[in-house]
């Protein structure tokens, strides 16, 4: 049986999706009061995403959809995207991550050529929130089902019928495509911008970071930057540096052998006092209380 993911904490764009000779991955999102957002990201592979319960708010390539019960999002490779739920709201989401290579988009045939590549490189448009007044709502919600059913592995040649099933749900959104929007050429260079700032943050977030310093990567004044990146991420700079440095402490705390202190300093928290506030801030408890849960959560039988 495949191991089950959540996105909370599987939000980065390096994560791995699957195997590589197997690229697709179920995961289980929950978003509550102590986790509401998963912060923008993107990633080589494109998702296909029902919402259990609860209502929110996803965000992508920039453009904002209001999401509710049994509604179905797709996201393309690539696209920026993120998902919050309200203030003190729940929100529980079933997602699928699958490489496109899986489904042929690496051949030369003509289902590659002429739909597989163009849909990863933007090239059409298709539906990206599928609510249940939609003409094709009721065939993509039965694929789910199968897909979500066959996922197990119970049955021989599952493989296949989940390879055949993501086809099919292409093959539909496909009867509602656009052509790709004329180039906009502001709203490119700002998702260009994003990325290269989030790219930047996964690689140096142990290091000290600046406003100018990020500023500078888009060639944006310091006021201009502050403004822009909160539009986009619902948070400031600060934040989402210090939530992405206590997403990397945890990772390094579920060594058993790890040292709160060397954690801390090892992702860029020079002052012990803070890190421990940080951490329970978001996490409600302290690295010290998380280590002790690990270890007892370690000696159930």
């Amino acid at each position: 049986m495949k191991k089950l993911h959540s996105l909370i904490s599987e939000q980065k764009e390096d994560a791995k999706h699957g195997a590589s000779f197997f690229p697709i991955q179920k995961y289980i999102t929950s978003f509550s009061p102590e986790y509401p957002v998963l912060t923008t990201h993107w990633h080589e592979e494109a998702e296909f995403t029902l919402i259990l319960s609860g209502t929110g708010t996803y965000h992508i390539e920039l453009t904002e959809y209001g999401i509710g019960p049994e509604d179905l999002i797709f996201i393309p490779p690539l696209a920026l995207h993120s998902a919050s739920a309200p203030e003190g709201l729940s929100l529980l989401s079933e997602t699928y991550v699958f490489h496109m290579n899986y489904l042929g988009g690496n051949s030369t045939d003509i289902c590659s050529t002429k739909y597989l590549q163009p849909l990863a490189h933007h090239e059409m448009v298709l539906p990206s929130v599928i609510k249940p007044g939609h003409p094709s709502y009721l065939s993509l919600r039965k694929i789910f089902g199968q897909i979500s059913n066959l996922y197990q592995g119970e049955n021989p040649g599952y493989e296949l019928a989940l390879k055949a099933l993501l086809l099919q749900m292409i093959f539909l959104l496909l009867q509602f495509k656009e052509t790709a929007p004329a180039f906009d050429g502001a709203n490119a260079a700002h998702s260009e911008k994003l990325k290269t700032v989030l790219d930047y943050l996964e690689l140096h977030y142990m290091d000290a970071i600046t406003v100018s310093g990020l500023a500078g990567l888009c060639y944006f004044s310091e006021y201009h930057f502050m403004r822009f990146f909160k539009k986009h991420m619902n948070m400031t700079c600060m934040e989402y540096l210090i939530n992405l440095r206590l997403e990397k402490a945890v990772e390094l705390l579920e060594d058993e052998n790890a040292s709160i202190l060397e954690v801390s300093l090892s992702v860029g928290f020079h002052n012990l006092s803070y890190f421990h506030r940080a951490f329970k801030k978001k996490y409600h408890m302290t690295p010290g209380e998380f280590l002790q849960m690990k270890k007892s959560n370690a000696t159930v039988p």
